[in-house]
């Protein structure tokens, strides 16, 4: 093992010995190289005549460049989008960030949190978060409806055995945490360490707790924790800020937890890709909320800040080195334009704008579904938040079939969950869409169960 790796767990271990046993094998092994890095870092600040030590191309002082790439770029010099940005990310992108998740999320205030580290897109920092915490036969806990490209990163790539519990109670009324705490209970007996995902809002259904769901999920894992198991919470906020009713949670589960107990990690993904409305910029987050075990480092009880700091950039600097080792670092350009964006006077309003036409649409499904007519047919699973909501077919007409019927016949494109689920993306409809929809997805119905589909 790589001198730096072995100096970072030791960091670890003095801070929280539970965290080190929940990192991976390669979340062990990890580090980020001083060699060539560190060179030129020391040479940027110091050769003041001749720097020889960049590996990028320079004219006359100036970052090389085709008139034909910067001709496109408008308001940003060069020397801030065409060279390398740091594995960590552009540091004054992750103070914004930071300090904004404090804004959007009260709760955190007076707790420690790590200086959030920039990754490819929150995709990507899913992935990360795989690399450093998940081993081959680690169990990720799932609900059954779920993000598809969680079996893709975490089943195939990393191996995990992945455990999913029912998401919604049968009469769809609301999220089984029942199942949830069941089936936490059942996998923590006897193991060491959990993976659990919580994502909301949710994807695919639109969902987001309620202010008591959240502290009774927060409170599960507590107990689970104080029960000898180590979790790793994954918290991913792809959709954050996207809730469009009062009786659900505004704040992450991310406060609810980080820090909460020192056998507990909660690690917030989040990014810009959805909240800014900027999904090919590929701008995402990978921020760490701890608690120290009483009596290691140098804290006077679990969450006080001086006593993480050295934890935190430990974990920093092994994520940073994952991303080093895999894409190097994220777009420069898009890092800037986000942090540009963030920076200006009216961010909060044109955020606003947008959020609004959203929560129009959703709010105008809600509408359209009182009407009975659709009730013999189908049912909406709950949801209050984010880009999604799903129905669940109620007679025996297959998803998938109705599906193609509608996309080949009547020009509508949805997606299929399994045999009885269809979800409808309504961030990209038209609320005059609305109604529409619907009638559709009734007459395809009406159409398979009455023998005019012939696809």
């Amino acid at each position: 093992m790589n001198q730096l790796a072995v100096e970072l767990n030791s960091v670890i271990q003095t801070s929280n010995p539970h965290v080190l046993d929940m990192l991976s094998e390669m979340g062990k092994k990890l580090f980020f190289p001083k060699g060539i890095l560190t060179q030129s870092a020391e040479a940027k600040e110091k050769a003041h005549r001749i720097n020889a030590t960049i590996g990028i191309a320079k004219h006359g002082n100036r970052v090389m460049s085709l008139p034909s790439v910067i001709s496109f770029v408008k308001g940003i010099e060069p020397e801030n989008y065409l060279t390398y940005a740091p594995s960590f990310g552009i540091p004054a992108l992750r103070a914004k960030w930071k300090s904004a998740l404090f804004e959007k999320n009260p709760s955190l205030a007076g707790r420690a949190i790590s200086l959030p580290v920039v990754t490819g897109g929150i995709t990507h920092g899913i992935s990360t978060f795989a690399d450093m915490w998940i081993d081959a036969g680690d169990k990720v806990l799932l609900p059954d409806m779920t993000w598809g490209n969680y079996n893709m990163t975490f089943g195939v790539r990393n191996r995990a055995d992945i455990v999913t519990y029912r998401a919604y109670t049968p009469d769809l009324s609301k999220m089984d945490l029942d199942a949830f705490e069941t089936a936490l209970y059942r996998e923590a007996k006897g193991s060491s360490k959990l993976i659990v995902i919580l994502n909301f809002p949710h994807n695919p259904t639109g969902y987001t707790l309620g202010v008591e769901e959240g502290q009774r999920v927060a409170s599960i894992l507590m107990d689970v924790a104080a029960k000898g198991t180590n979790l790793v919470v994954g918290c991913d906020d792809a959709y954050f800020g996207l809730v469009f009713e009062e009786s659900a949670m505004k704040e992450s589960m991310f406060t609810l937890i980080a820090g909460s107990h020192e056998r507990i990690l909660a690690v917030k993904l989040d990014g810009a890709t959805k909240e800014d409305y900027v999904w090919g910029l590929r701008t995402g987050f990978v921020t760490y909320g701890a608690g120290l075990l009483p009596g290691h480092g140098r804290d006077s009880g679990p969450g006080d800040i001086q006593g993480l700091d050295e934890l935190y950039l430990a974990l920093e600097k092994k994520t940073a080195g994952c991303i080093r080792g895999a894409v190097s670092n994220a777009s420069h350009l898009s890092q800037t334009i986000v942090l540009k964006s963030m920076e200006d006077a009216d961010y909060a309003r044109y955020k606003d704008e947008k959020f609004q036409i959203i929560k129009e649409r959703a709010q105008e499904i809600r509408t359209v579904l009182e009407d009975p007519l659709y009730k013999e047919k189908f049912e909406p699973y709950p949801f209050n938040s984010g880009y999604f909501m799903c129905i669940r077919l109620k007679s025996d007409v297959d998803a998938e079939k109705l599906r193609v019927h509608l996309l080949d016949q009547y020009g509508i494109g949805l997606i299929s969950i399994g045999s009885q689920n269809i979800r409808v993306a309504f961030s990209c409809l038209e609320k005059e869409q609305v109604k529409l929809l619907f009638d559709m997805i009734l007459q395809g119905i009406q159409d398979i169960e009455d023998g005019r589909c012939h696809s």
